[in-house]
């Protein structure tokens, strides 16, 4: 028979001992409860030129843990219970900082200065000319060559009684990538004891710019990223998208999403129309388009969810578009040498239209000193 620690003391206590009648019995400490920090911080590699990548694990009373590290101000792991409470992956990375750095689809990135694409890498902004570096293409994407995806962030823990934290902050130089201003940005990931992972963007800067963050992860909430998200159902509270002109770049038409494969009004699995004969589908390779999400302020964007695991997403936003990107080309190993096909995550990156400077009827994203950039998205977590 196999005696645990407490039944050999209490076994001992009450044995009697020769000459000495019985034993007295011995107050045996009570051993704390170990639970996991709130906040743990581990160097994760080393980059080229020597600077060191922290990664952070925020870990919530529910037990929910978020992996973010300071390169690329990326969400490496997002783990979540589904509806019988066990926890899983729901978001697809990788397992190392060499992947990240060398073959990464910028999972997880904080991509920056400018979400999506600037038509020709130019507009103009107070009557002058702005020219952007565009890299190898012919439009700046995702804020240039070397944008905030590719940057080691500081980054510090913040805990509150909301739930633990990590503040990254940046200093984007006059001139980077061709974008005006040195910009000061600042984003704060906060797992709630809720389930909900808050992402909070802050930005100053001392000469007139553009700016358009956002968080680029893909998400698949069945906990296997070799089952496709095909049968994910997608709800969108938008009656418009941003068109695309046959360049890809947006026309500028926020067109009606009635009677088209992008009317997601009613929740509708993302497989159901993805595959049909439309020009704007045929353009963006599958979903790639913005959303005109209704109403101001902090409000529902959309909700995702996963019949299989039970697992719901609720994605809400201050911005004034829901981008939805079905990872359409996506063909590569990822995290744990799972193979990642097509259409194995979607991204829901909240932001301000594509083209904006170039698009006067679209919301501004100009920035000029004196003011202060706020943006707030929320990444709700249920089961059912």
């Amino acid at each position: 028979m196999r005696l645990d620690r407490r039944t050999l003391l209490t076994g001992l206590a009450a044995t009697p001992l020769a000459g000495c009648g019985t034993m007295p019995r011995v107050a045996v400490p009570s051993i704390p409860f170990m639970r996991t920090p709130p906040i743990g911080q581990k160097d994760w590699g080393t980059l080229a030129d020597g600077q060191t990548v922290t990664m952070f694990t925020l870990t919530n009373d529910r037990g929910s843990q978020a992996r973010i590290m300071t390169w690329g101000g990326i969400l490496q792991s997002l783990m979540v219970p589904d509806r019988a409470g066990r926890m899983a992956e729901v978001v697809l990375g990788l397992d190392t900082l060499a992947d990240y750095v060398e073959r990464s689809r910028n999972f997880g990135s904080t991509v920056g200065r400018y979400a999506g694409r600037i038509a020709n890498g130019r507009f103009q902004l107070d009557g002058r000319e702005v020219q952007l570096d565009v890299g190898t293409g012919p439009h700046s994407t995702h804020g240039g060559p070397v944008g905030f995806a590719k940057r080691n962030w500081l980054g510090r823990a913040d805990l509150t009684e909301e739930g633990p934290g990590v503040v990254l902050s940046l200093v984007s130089a006059d001139g980077d990538q061709g974008f005006p201003g040195r910009l000061t940005i600042s984003v704060t990931y906060r797992l709630t004891h809720d389930d909900r992972l808050t992402i909070d963007y802050l930005a100053l800067t001392d000469r007139a710019t553009v700016l358009n963050p956002t968080n680029h992860s893909y998400f698949n909430l069945s906990g296997d990223p070799e089952r496709l998200i095909l049968d994910h159902e997608l709800q969108i509270e938008a009656d418009a998208f941003a068109a695309y002109a046959p360049d890809k770049i947006v026309t500028g038409e926020l067109a009606p999403v009635a009677g088209t494969p992008f009317d997601f009004r009613e929740a509708n699995p993302i497989g159901r129309n993805l595959f049909e004969a439309n020009e704007q589908l045929r353009i963006g390779g599958g979903y790639d388009h913005s959303f005109a999400v209704r109403g101001q302020g902090l409000r529902k964007a959309g909700r995702l969810s996963d019949g299989f695991s039970g697992r719901v997403l609720e994605v809400w936003t201050t911005e004034p578009a829901l981008h939805v990107y079905t990872a359409n080309p996506v063909e590569m190993i990822g995290r744990g040498g799972v193979a990642y096909h097509p259409h194995c995550g979607v991204a829901l990156e909240t932001q301000h239209y594509q083209n904006s400077p170039n698009r006067p009827q679209f919301p501004s994203t100009a920035l000029r000193p004196g003011e202060t950039f706020r943006s707030r998205t929320e990444y709700r977590f249920t089961a059912s």
